[in-house]
């Protein structure tokens, strides 16, 4: 076991084995679209001390909270962070495809996904095809070349470092640009209503590649029915990257290395958060991005701490948790760091058993799809 998984976790006396996190989902279960309505998606209560299931309507969540509970949200934004584009010294072919997703790719032809803001004009990415593009090689993005950046740097994790040229508003330009960036199960380009739907209508801080899920079935309507309840809510930020969706290639889990997230937790939120630990009340998390802010805030001294920083947190069964006592989360792929975290803290058995009943009540999965609450 590797000093790092000690020093984050503390000390486990069994190995964990990412076969053990794997389930059979036909593939026709995968949402391709979201539904007409947010709030109708269908949630799978799951009790963490005896593992009974309960199938529930989402409209049900603020009926289900306590009414001492602490719902802790994570506000980012996605941005329309997938690029298509031409390399140096070979001009594409015209670039506005319909479809660019499901196209072989043109000579010279390159697909960038920004991962991570490491300053205004530099950012980590994924580029394909990978094996081509090399450090200081200039890519070009848009039919008029209207964005440009050089490639700086090679990643630990296969991905690059590139910098745009300096211009007017980098923003404009990938709100303009950019497509939003679907998960690769989802099997079609994104089109105009998933910059609106892969998105959480509380979103705020720009800054992901990946939507947290969880919120994306709230609607203003819920949020005056938890106000209505007198329900406490916070706000924080983790910005989802490559840590999340970062396939796991080993094949004990304390072998795997998490890449790392950026996450602020506010002064406020932080207040309202150890109130509620002080008290004894519930903090409820929406989403596993907001269970990894939290916990990782409060690894060593088990209280949340105002500021921001790097997270790299891996939560895997074993995992002794600080801060969480309820999860709203949706349904996440077999053998997923994700799966693994919500084993952790819903029980492992239970959990798995819980996606088995899923699918065969036809449960939508992944991004579009349906949640399960643990408390």
């Amino acid at each position: 076991m590797s000093r790092s998984v000690i020093f984050e976790l503390g000390s486990y006396n069994l190995t964990v084995l990412v076969s053990e996190f794997d389930y059979a989902l036909p593939e026709k279960l995968i949402a391709q679209e979201p539904l007409p309505q947010r709030e109708m998606s269908r949630m799978l209560q799951l009790s963490r001390d005896n593992g009974q299931l309960e199938d529930r309507c989402f409209r049900d969540f603020p009926e289900l909270v306590r009414p001492d509970d602490l719902v802790v949200f994570n506000n980012t934004r996605v941005l329309p962070a997938r690029l298509y584009g031409h390399r140096s010294g070979s001009r594409a072919q015209h670039l506005s495809v319909q479809n660019p997703a499901s196209r072989d790719f043109l000579k010279g032809r390159i697909e960038v996904l920004l991962t991570k803001q490491i300053s205004y004009l530099e950012w980590e990415c994924l580029v394909r095809p990978g094996r081509k593009i090399g450090v200081g090689e200039r890519l070009f993005f848009g039919d008029h070349e209207e964005l440009v950046a050089e490639v700086v740097a090679r990643g630990t994790f296969g991905e690059r470092r590139i910098r745009f040229a300096p211009l007017p508003d980098l923003w404009a330009s990938l709100e303009h640009l950019g497509h939003i960036p679907l998960p690769p199960y989802i099997s079609r380009a994104d089109e105009d209503t998933d910059r609106d739907r892969y998105q959480t209508v509380y979103a705020r801080a720009r800054g992901s590649v990946a939507a947290p899920t969880a919120g994306l079935h709230f609607t203003e309507e819920i949020f005056a029915r938890l106000k209505q309840h007198r329900i406490e809510t916070a706000e924080i930020t983790l910005h989802v990257g490559l840590g999340t969706f970062q396939p796991v290639r080993v094949d004990r889990v304390e072998n795997h290395k998490l890449h790392s997230e950026h996450y602020e937790i506010p002064a406020e939120a932080a207040e309202k958060i150890n109130r509620a630990l002080d008290q004894r009340r519930r903090v409820v998390a929406i989403g596993t991005t907001s269970v990894r802010s939290l916990e990782y805030s409060a690894r060593e001294f088990g209280r949340v701490l105002p500021g921001g920083g790097e997270a790299d947190l891996f939560i895997y069964p074993g995992f002794q948790f600080r801060v969480i006592g309820a999860l709203l989360t949706n349904f996440h792929l077999p053998k997923s760091t994700l799966l693994m975290l919500v084993s952790a803290f819903g029980g492992k058995e239970n959990v798995l058993a819980a996606y088995r009943h899923a699918v065969a009540q036809r449960y939508r999965f992944y991004s579009y799809g349906d949640c399960m609450f643990l408390e």
